[in-house]
């Protein structure tokens, strides 16, 4: 099989992805990005000329990314409130952007490894959060993101980052919520992750006719707020630093991190390409003992995508 790559690797930045592109006239959300992988990712496409809203809850973060965005992309930067906990939000979110051409959706915002808990409408928070507030919104988002293909002649996108952690558990339509099962917060990491993969295989099979196409990605190991719910002991335990904070080698920056979700959202080798796990600004192969960073077999399966995209219609009618 031959797999798609660019000449971006490991260690390539989102501003490397967009050098010499041109985004003049192209509309983008980014959710979760005043922080982290997101803001880098706003930054970088708002830099190329795209206009960038980023889609967040917490209005102090907003204005300090958006001072920050400023300074290399003046006017190019606005946000928007969206708790992707509360699909009441996320539809008051679609509702305020209208009708609107949207060329690029990135689903980046996340949240991992919390304490037990529940999103406004009952889901267990991570997959609440990390699926099924992503779900409703790009649903939501679809008509916008046909007009922006329409209108600019190009197939508009939407990215889904999940993540390595995918790898930790499949999903569960029978228990998504941990409501009979113990709670286990890498494992309900694990199968919101796996969710993000299989909802851009689900996406883009319904939707590239629309000149719509999704794909799914790995940014790889960065220390972001991300991991506000991991001790500085967890993350010694998990190798991303020893005891004097010197970082593991594989460890990247979040400004490398963002490198493969730009290039989800723009990279000319992806122009028509759709239903992919990739990493490293390449598409991933399957995981293996030689493949660690691959990408498992369950999270591309074309049934379990359509199964969990049923499940999830029904889920968001019903709350």
């Amino acid at each position: 099989m031959d797999f798609i790559r660019s000449k971006f690797g490991a260690r390539s930045t989102a501003r490397d992805v967009v050098q010499g592109h041109d985004l003049t006239g192209r509309s983008v959300i980014v959710t979760g990005g005043a922080t982290g992988l997101g803001l880098e990712t706003a930054r970088a496409l708002a830099e190329a000329g795209a206009d960038v809203l980023l889609a967040v809850r917490k209005p102090e973060l907003a204005a300090s990314a958006l001072a920050s965005i400023e300074t290399t992309a003046p006017g190019k930067a606005s946000w928007g409130m969206l708790d992707l906990a509360d699909l009441k939000s996320v539809r008051d979110f679609v509702e305020r952007w209208g009708d609107r051409p949207l060329n690029i959706l990135v689903n980046n915002a996340g949240v991992m490894a919390c304490p037990q808990s529940y999103t406004e409408d009952g889901f267990e928070m991570q997959i609440g959060t990390n699926h099924f507030g992503h779900y409703l919104l790009s649903i939501l988002l679809a008509p916008q993101l046909r007009r922006g293909a329409d209108k600019s002649g190009v197939h508009s996108r939407v990215v889904s980052v999940s993540s390595g952690g995918h790898r930790r558990a499949n999903i569960d339509l029978e228990d998504p919520n941990f409501e009979r099962t113990p709670y286990d917060r890498w494992q309900a990491y694990g199968r919101s992750k796996t969710a993000n993969v299989l909802f851009a295989v689900a996406f883009d099979e319904r939707f590239k006719a629309h000149g719509i196409r999704a794909n799914a990605l790995a940014p790889g190991r960065i220390l972001t707020p991300l991991q506000r719910h991991m001790t500085r002991e967890e993350l010694i335990a998990r190798g991303a630093f020893d005891e004097r904070g010197v970082l593991a080698p594989d460890m990247k920056s979040p400004e490398q991190g963002a490198a493969t979700s730009v290039w989800a959202a723009m990279g000319d080798e992806l122009s028509d390409q759709g239903g992919l796990y990739l990493y490293d600004g390449a598409q991933a192969p399957r995981a293996s003992a030689s493949n660690p960073n691959g990408v498992e077999s369950y999270a591309l399966d074309p049934a379990s995508a359509a199964e969990l995209w049923e499940f999830s219609r029904r889920a968001v009618q019903a709350a």
